[in-house]
């Protein structure tokens, strides 16, 4: 918009969809505090790394639709680190594209049915298209052409860097591709690398939480308080801030960084799917700790993988079914469950799901910290791979410290991560008891 042009006047001038376009984001610009608007430049990415209610997400929703809204033709990319988050979070929750963009620049006016709501696209009335994409399926990246890119939560995602460099050759049209990416940090090789090229070809804003005060639920802030002011979690989550290792820390992001790998050996010897259970009654649960399900492997060798993590907050139902799923799709040769937090229930929960699946029950003997440092120094030894990103996972793999967990909440995947590679690495190390049964 020109500057002094009165905007009155220039709406009277526009078509609909564009008039209605320039109204709402108007609006936007008024409301928006200064580094919620990414500022005109030669920038490649803006990256906007702030705290938990920030606005991070209103800022990458408002961006995409402006976007394919003002640029006819346009093809706008939107990832996440999940399809449910790419639903739930970018298109559809109350900052998300589809409560920010005006009907009216809509294909036939109508976000019923310019929405694709299982392929996740939106059409606009000028042919401008908002495509989205799960991070953890990188390959779906590899034939579409985008002019504009809009990734939440990068800190978050399980492929991250090979997603990236996919999406970022997919930036082959448009007179200026960019990239807005919004994130909490999180110590990964991506956000170090963008952050390092702050003030080259990425823009870098940071923010904390506070910053949008006005707009957040004051018990909202107040838990967050409670739960995270002056913590070191509270340092990442709220204030934006990167950690760095823990003192006495068992893993060192360097030695994770270190055990990562593409790819699994073909053949292996034996793989387990482990299972941390936890008091969840169901996803909706706040008070409960997610059920850590770790897939993990050993070669020939005596080398360790971790495949797959398959940790979900759930039902018993749903996390039993989510359990022998992922036996099924590794061929593993056993499930194995701790029984300290009802062991008996584990057992039902799987025969449920289905019969015959063989079992291990494996009973703490000992503190998780114990059982974790012979693990972490299997890790420094390079006995044991990460195939892939695992962001979750890492990050309570960094917080056991000699003296204790420092993280937050409970380190569940972790916790089954430990359980799986103890059975296939230290089935004779006494830092718990075993009884197998098959559960038919």
């Amino acid at each position: 918009m020109t500057v002094g042009l009165d905007l009155a006047a220039l709406l009277t001038a526009l078509p609909t969809d564009k008039a209605a376009a320039v109204a709402a984001r108007a609006k936007w610009l008024e409301q928006a505090r200064p580094k919620q608007i990414p500022p005109p430049g030669d920038w490649f990415v803006f990256l906007a790394m702030a705290g938990r209610g920030f606005g991070k997400s209103l800022l990458g929703a408002q961006e995409a639709w402006w976007t394919a809204a003002w640029n006819d033709g346009a093809r706008v990319a939107v990832v996440a680190p999940t399809a449910g988050d790419l639903r739930r979070i970018c298109f559809e929750s109350e900052s998300g594209i589809l409560r920010a963009v005006p009907a009216e620049c809509l294909e036939g006016g109508n976000p019923t049915t310019a929405y694709n709501r299982s392929l996740f696209e939106l059409r606009f009335a000028n042919g401008s298209v908002i495509q989205g994409y799960s991070a953890a399926e990188p390959d779906r990246l590899r034939g579409p052409n985008h002019s504009w890119v809009w990734c939440d939560e990068i800190a978050a995602w399980d492929r991250a860097v090979e997603a990236w460099n996919m999406l970022t050759m997919t930036l082959r049209i448009g007179s200026k591709p960019q990239v807005v990416a919004t994130t909490t940090p999180r110590p990964v090789p991506l956000v170090r690398d963008l952050v390092a090229r702050a003030g080259r070809d990425v823009h870098l804003v940071r923010g904390s939480t506070r910053e949008n005060a006005a707009n957040l639920a004051p018990a909202f802030l107040e838990q967050l308080e409670a739960r995270f002011a002056g913590t070191r979690i509270g340092r990442q989550e709220l204030e934006a801030e990167i950690l760095t290792d823990l003192a006495g820390a068992l893993w060192s992001r360097a030695m994770i960084e270190a055990s990562r790998i593409a790819e699994a050996p073909a053949s292996l010897q034996r793989i387990v799917v482990a299972v941390d259970p936890s008091g969840a009654s169901d996803e909706e649960d706040e008070n409960a700790d997610e059920i850590g399900i770790v897939v993990a492997g050993i070669d020939r060798e005596g080398v360790g993988y971790i495949l797959e993590d398959g940790s979900l907050k759930a039902s018993p139902e749903a996390w039993g079914v989510q359990t022998v799923a992922l036996f099924d799709k590794w061929s593993a040769d056993r499930v194995v469950v701790e029984r300290n937090y009802g062991g008996a229930m584990a057992e039902a929960v799987i025969r449920a799901s289905r019969k015959g699946v063989p079992v291990t029950m494996v009973t703490a003997s000992r503190g998780k910290i114990v059982r974790a440092e012979p693990i972490a120094a299997l890790f420094e030894k390079g006995r044991v791979r990460l195939v892939g990103s695992f962001p979750r996972l890492e990050d309570q793999l960094a917080g056991f410290t000699r003296s204790g967990f420092k993280g937050s909440g409970s380190p569940d995947r972790a916790d089954a991560a430990v359980w799986g590679l103890s059975d296939l690495m230290l089935s004779d190390t006494p830092v718990f008891d075993t009884s197998y049964s098959w559960v038919g």
